[in-house]
């Protein structure tokens, strides 16, 4: 399927997922249905009306070009034998994070004091298991997307997701670089869902930024962590008000 193909593809699936009408496109454009249906059917867009049609559904190129390639329908994981290997063995998964980083096994032999004999065992054990393939001189070549995501409910998650959490958390936000707000609001089904689209691009745009510094020498990066996280929650400070309330008063909740 032709580029043009597949962003056009794309701009009808996220009106689907939207709700959109072509009707309703039309009119945030000022257009005519039928100059709509023509456009998205013939495909003469140009870059001018390309970025009206962005700003009406409120996504960038950058969205609408994962969007063209799939990335958000169908993210690639590691096999499951994968994923329970690196679980099992701590320091195998912190070389396979840190090459998935593009460090050089000399720089990760230097910087952690690994002897080179036990990296040499983890990069072929990490061989074996087609994540890589170690080539003369100890180089390295990865067999994986650097662009993967981890199993929801697979074993990387299960062991390090709920401690790396709770350490991430744990230390302070006070840092010239650091950021933290927590907001609790109350929305509807619709805006949550937007918030959540919005959610996704921050984190394709963190590992997109994460792909471009990929080049650049360990000394010149350092590691930042981004969690981003929203679902249903009541604090409990607004739930003691409740249980304050005389049994008879309490409203009922759906």
């Amino acid at each position: 399927m032709a580029e043009r193909e597949r962003l056009l593809a794309a701009l009808k699936r996220i009106l689907k997922e939207r709700g959109w009408r072509y009707a309703d496109l039309a009119a945030a454009l000022g257009l005519s249905e039928p100059t709509i249906k023509r456009m998205l059917s013939n495909g003469r867009i140009g870059l001018d009306r390309l970025e009206q049609i962005c700003e009406a559904l409120d996504i960038d190129f950058f969205e609408l070009a994962r969007s063209a390639r799939g990335n958000r329908d169908a993210r690639r994981h590691l096999s499951l034998a994968q994923e329970t290997a690196l679980a099992a063995e701590p320091r195998l998964m912190t070389v396979f994070h840190l090459l998935c980083q593009g460090w050089q096994t000399a720089a990760i032999g230097a910087d952690y004091g690994l002897r080179k004999p036990e990296l040499v065992k983890l990069l072929a054990r990490l061989d074996a298991l087609r994540l890589i393939e170690l080539l003369p001189g100890d180089r390295t070549r990865l067999r994986v997307a650097r662009d993967f995501s981890w199993r929801d409910d697979g074993p990387v998650r299960a062991r390090y997701f709920q401690l790396a959490s709770r350490e991430f958390l744990n230390h302070g936000f006070d840092g010239g670089d650091a950021f933290f707000a927590l907001e609790i609001r109350e929305l509807s089904e619709a805006s949550a869902s937007t918030l959540r689209r919005k959610l996704d691009k921050l984190v394709a745009e963190f590992k997109e930024a994460a792909d471009l510094d990929i080049g650049l020498p360990p000394e010149r990066r350092r590691s930042v962590g981004m969690l981003a996280a929203s679902r249903p929650w009541v604090f409990s400070l607004v739930e003691s008000l409740r249980e304050a309330e005389p049994a008879a008063d309490k409203p009922r909740r759906r």
